[in-house]
């Protein structure tokens, strides 16, 4: 694999949820030093990758299409992002450019993630070894985002239904996984909940 590889590799964002239990609220539109949480990953993929970002949303008109205005990413709806996360696959990984030989998988409502964590993923991806799957994991191991699965894997995305969030896919692997520990617990922070939202912003305040 040449080293420049990750480099450019598709990023998708996963961004079609319909924040329910935020209660009216969305979370992806919830501000972090100002900028929407959807903005501020759509950026975060855009620094590590010069390859295509794709952002799953839900059906236009909707206002995180909005919040996205001259960032050069790819909108691609879905247009049964009711179903669940796995429409949103299906359809994202659909939209891959065919040559494309893995592609990096990061849901939109993590906020902690860094550039930082996005390239240390990347950088651990080698598609000459057996591997199929890079997943960031938690500092103690438990298995988070981002994910960047191997070209071989995107087949299995099309048969996809319900709300499994791709753990069929990731089942598929095997022990072809190579986990790497990010920092914390910011594999797997997602904030659901307009109290999750306080608390958090409580705990950074300290």
């Amino acid at each position: 694999m040449s080293p420049d590889t990750p480099r450019h590799l598709p990023v998708i964002v996963l961004a079609a949820g319909q924040s329910r239990r935020m209660r009216g609220a969305d979370k992806l539109l919830e501000e972090i030093d100002g900028v929407p949480l959807l903005r501020r990953q759509a950026e975060l993929a855009c620094a590590v990758t010069s390859g295509p970002i794709l952002v799953a949303l839900p059906p236009a008109p909707h206002p995180r299409y909005q919040c996205l205005d001259a960032l050069a990413v790819n909108r691609v709806p879905v247009p049964d992002a009711q179903e669940g996360m796995n429409a949103s696959l299906r359809t994202a990984f659909a939209a891959v450019p065919p040559d494309a030989p893995a592609a990096m998988l990061l849901l939109a409502d993590l906020p902690e993630l860094t550039e930082g964590d996005l390239r240390k993923v990347l950088q651990a991806v080698d598609l000459k070894s057996e591997s199929v799957i890079w997943r960031g994991t938690t500092e103690d191991g438990q298995p988070g985002h981002p994910i960047v699965f191997s070209a071989a894997l995107f087949p299995a995305f099309a048969t996809l239904s319900g709300d499994g969030g791709g753990r069929d896919v990731v089942a598929l692997a095997g022990d072809r996984i190579v986990c790497v520990p990010l920092p914390g617990g910011r594999a797997r922070c997602d904030l659901d909940t307009p109290e999750e939202w306080a608390a958090w912003r409580a705990r950074s305040a300290l």
